[in-house]
């Protein structure tokens, strides 16, 4: 895995990209956010489809536990996943939620997902992680992947958090390039490093 991130003051593209048409008035849902519908218009004429956004809600909950398990297939981990739903039921929709999720739909098809949560860096404050982001692959190459990055920006942007920081698998280089395409910085220097559980529990113990 490498590090990425994201400075919302870096960012910028000059590639087509579809033209995002916002809803970002009295909308809010539950998640303190809104959602927004995305007009996506492909290269080839007279081809046009709509693409929306909207916060996940709990009764999204087995969707969302579905495209996490495509994702970690995806990333030839497909044993790794052992969150069950009443787990996301709690963790992202109880009284206490720590994360978010948006869901995007390709002409009322789920076609995608991001899950992001609160971060913070000693060195600049506030920040968005964004844990998740997966296109499933019939919808890639539309600007479902830009359009979920887009709306996680704008919570960013809204919340004050300049930055926004993700991992990314380090054979996975299309994911690379979309990322520095957008504007996010590659830090190969940093490393991973994942303390386990059965290591916490040592290390708690003293």
């Amino acid at each position: 895995m490498r590090t990425l991130v994201w400075r919302l003051w870096c960012y910028g593209d000059s590639s087509p990209e579809p033209t995002f048409r916002r809803d970002l008035g009295n909308s809010r849902s539950r998640s303190g956010f809104s959602w927004f519908e995305v007009s996506a218009v492909s290269e080839k004429p007279m081809e046009t489809s709509m693409l929306s956004i909207r916060p996940a809600t709990v009764d999204d909950v087995p969707l969302l536990r579905r495209l996490i398990q495509e994702l970690a297939e995806y990333e030839r981990e497909p044993h790794a996943v052992r969150f069950t739903e009443a787990e996301l039921r709690r963790d992202g929709f109880g009284p206490d939620p720590r994360f978010r999720a948006i869901l995007a739909e390709h002409d009322g098809q789920p076609a995608g997902y991001a899950l992001f949560f609160p971060s913070y860096s000693s060195w600049t404050g506030c920040g968005l992680f964004l844990e998740d982001l997966f296109v499933r692959e019939p919808f890639r190459g539309q600007g479902v992947g830009k359009a979920l990055l887009s709306q996680v920006a704008e919570v960013a942007r809204r919340e004050s958090c300049p930055t926004i920081r993700m991992d990314v698998l380090d054979w996975n280089e299309s994911a690379i390039q979309f990322y520095k395409s957008i504007g996010a910085e590659y830090l190969p220097q940093w490393r991973n490093v994942v303390i386990g559980t059965e290591a916490v529990v040592l290390l708690a113990r003293g």
